[in-house]
Parts: C-alpha cells; sequence; structure tokens
C-alpha cells in the first residue's frame, strides 16, 4: 500500500561556501511540513529550508519523485535529488 511521507528538510552551508542538506525532519502532513520548514529556515546554523511531499511504496523501496510544497530562504536550484 502506497504512502506518502511528508518532510521539512533544511540547509546549511558547507566549508566551501555551498548549500548543502542537513538532517530532515518528516511532519504529520503538508501544512505541518510548511510550518517546519519555515522555523528552520530561519534557525542558526540554516539558511533555508524545503518542505515536500513523496509517495511510494516502502516495502519495495520505489517512490515517486518529491513534490515541493514550499521554499524558505537559500535552497539549491535544483532539488531533484530530494
Amino acid at each position: 500500500m502506497p504512502v506518502t511521507y511528508f518532510v521539512a528538510l533544511p540547509f546549511g552551508r558547507n566549508e566551501d561556501g555551498d548549500l548543502v542538506p542537513l538532517a530532515a525532519v518528516e511532519c504529520q502532513g503538508e501544512g505541518a511540513a510548511k510550518r517546519r520548514a519555515e522555523v528552520l529556515a530561519k534557525t542558526d546554523g540554516n539558511v533555508g529550508a524545503v518542505a515536500f511531499r513523496r509517495s511510494g511504496e516502502p516495502a519495495t523501496g520505489e517512490f515517486d519523485p518529491a513534490t515541493v510544497i514550499a521554499k524558505f530562504g537559500k535552497v539549491p536550484d535544483d532539488l531533484g535529488e530530494l
């Protein structure tokens, strides 16, 4: 049975100044992911965050591409790896 995950993913910068993903936070729904990403984007050490959802079959590991719900602050232009 397919499931949908809602995630808030913050971004920081590495030593070279490149944007890097930090620890993702699973959320209970779309609104919660959006609110959490907004807060994470303003948290010390973070420069931005994105909220997204992803559906698929955990048993087989097959998932549809992620759908971005919202972006806050600085995030990579290419989010295809979500």
